[in-house]
């Protein structure tokens, strides 16, 4: 395997001056505030993700990686702050946002095609358009024999895959995915890095992704958002500048490694300096 430069030589998506699609400027949460207990989550939270970016948020548990998600989906109001996508303020869900969870959050009453064509239908997609993007999302997903299949019937990292289906085929502006490969077992994990990579790789799809791996948030990301320990405030933002068409493989090229050990710095200090 031929060694690769933490810094490209070649002109980088992370380098190039774009505007942002999601837009976080100083944003605050706390909880508690009515029972007089108020205990503050994030604090002061400023970063852009521009359009056709993987960005990925790592920090220690408990700092409000999720939570930040859920203000970006709408689930969730800010404290203070505000969050745009593509310039308009976020309040509450919507079909501009695909969010996919750890937990497998598909309707049980419902197939696997049903699942998938769910946001369609409520946007009254006709028909026959929502039969071509359903099939081609579970011929993404490698689910297409499995369309009448129940989630139950289903392994996890299938459902995950349907949860993935079902986001993309709804073409939202920005997926958001909350450690979606956290409950898998390392195998099935790999195989849905992958197969999130060749997806991303042909759509480019604006991302934020959470995750507590490291290795994870490096293969996957264009730049890594480093947060510290509760509150969460962004310590640092790292660039990863490895080419793509990435492989499971590169995790022991030394560019990797050196990237690697930069996050792992990063987090390390910040669970000294909480300690302390």
């Amino acid at each position: 395997m031929t060694p690769f430069p933490v810094a490209s030589a070649r002109p980088s998506r992370v380098e190039a001056p774009q505007a942002p699609k999601l837009h976080i400027r100083d944003v605050r949460l706390e909880y508690g505030a009515r029972t007089g207990r108020t205990v503050v989550a994030i604090e002061g939270i400023s970063l852009d993700v521009p359009d056709k970016e993987f960005a990925v948020v790592v920090g220690p548990s408990g700092c409000g990686k999720s939570s930040l998600l859920y203000l970006v989906a709408g689930l969730a109001d800010p404290t203070a702050g505000e969050i745009l996508l593509s310039g308009q303020p976020v309040s509450g869900p919507g079909p501009d946002r695909g969010m996919v969870f750890q937990s497998y959050t598909l309707f049980p009453w419902l197939t696997v095609r049903e699942n998938v064509e769910f946001g369609l239908k409520r946007r009254k997609v006709p028909p026959a358009e929502r039969e071509d993007v359903v099939n081609r999302y579970l011929n993404d997903v490698g689910l297409a024999a499995f369309h009448d299949a129940y989630p139950k019937q289903l392994s996890g990292g299938m459902m995950q895959r349907v949860a993935i289906a079902r986001a993309l085929a709804n073409d939202p502006q920005i997926l958001l995915m909350d450690e979606p490969f956290g409950a898998l077992d390392s195998q099935t994990r790999g195989s849905m890095q992958k197969l999130l990579l060749k997806v991303w790789e042909r759509d480019h799809k604006t991302v934020l992704f959470v995750t507590h791996d490291i290795d994870e948030a490096i293969l996957l990301g264009d730049r890594v958002y480093v947060m510290t320990a509760r509150p969460g405030r962004l310590k640092e933002q790292v660039a990863v500048s490895i080419p793509r068409p990435r492989t499971l493989d590169m995790v022991m090229d030394p560019g990797f490694i050196a990237v690697k050990r930069r996050i792992l710095d990063l987090l390390r200090h910040e669970i000294r300096d909480d300690e302390d």
